[in-house]
């Protein structure tokens, strides 16, 4: 017959062992990472297309849009890209103007890349901002490192881009490529006739 030792024993037993229990059911109902899978953000600065900072808290963090890769603007090694400018005017002025930006993190991609920066999905008022550059042609489905949730979304806008031949896949150096060269060819048709109305003059 057991004594009280024994039974308090195995009651303290019990006790850690419903502990431990309710620790494991508790930790398969938490994140995956520190991170919240969604939370609100204030935009603090444009970086190019593809790229932005976010206050969150009350620190600042460059954040890079999740699975599309857009025309350079920036690059250290690389000339401006065509469609680089209108893409990153494109984002700057989304976020610029939100009235709400929502970032959102993928369970099967890592939450930072190698530069520290945060991969997330961006979205404007409700909009997946993501979508919006694919849509336009300022920006490809890139750096798809697992099955991320709106992978088919953004491929299936990507086909349709290229069927419109919008943006990128206009096979144009830039929307106003024209109208650069058009304001180009004015400036110098003017420096001529100034250039012939000063030696006029200095004959007369």
């Amino acid at each position: 017959m057991l004594n009280y030792k024994c039974i308090i024993k195995l009651v303290i037993g019990m006790k850690k062992i419903i502990v431990i229990v309710l620790f494991i059911f508790t930790l398969g109902f938490m994140p995956r990472s520190v991170f919240a899978i969604e939370e609100v953000v204030k935009f603090s600065k444009c970086v190019d297309g593809d790229t932005a900072k976010f206050i969150i808290g009350n620190k600042e963090y460059s954040t890079r849009f999740l699975a599309i890769d857009t025309p350079e603007v920036k690059h250290p090694k690389k000339k401006v890209e065509p469609f680089g400018k209108e893409a990153s005017n494109y984002t700057c002025k989304r976020l610029k103007e939100a009235k709400e930006i929502k970032l959102e993190y993928d369970d099967n991609s890592t939450k930072e890349d190698k530069y520290g920066r945060r991969l997330a999905w961006i979205f404007v008022d409700g909009k997946l901002l993501q979508e919006e550059l694919i849509e336009k042609g300022y920006a490809k489905v890139a750096y798809l490192y697992g099955d991320y949730k709106y992978t088919n979304l953004l491929k299936k806008k990507e086909v349709e881009a290229k069927e419109k031949e919008v943006g990128v896949w206009s096979g144009k150096d830039s929307i106003n490529s024209s109208e650069e060269e058009t304001i180009s060819i004015n400036k110098i048709l003017k420096k001529i006739y100034q250039y012939i109305m000063k030696e006029v003059k200095s004959m007369l």
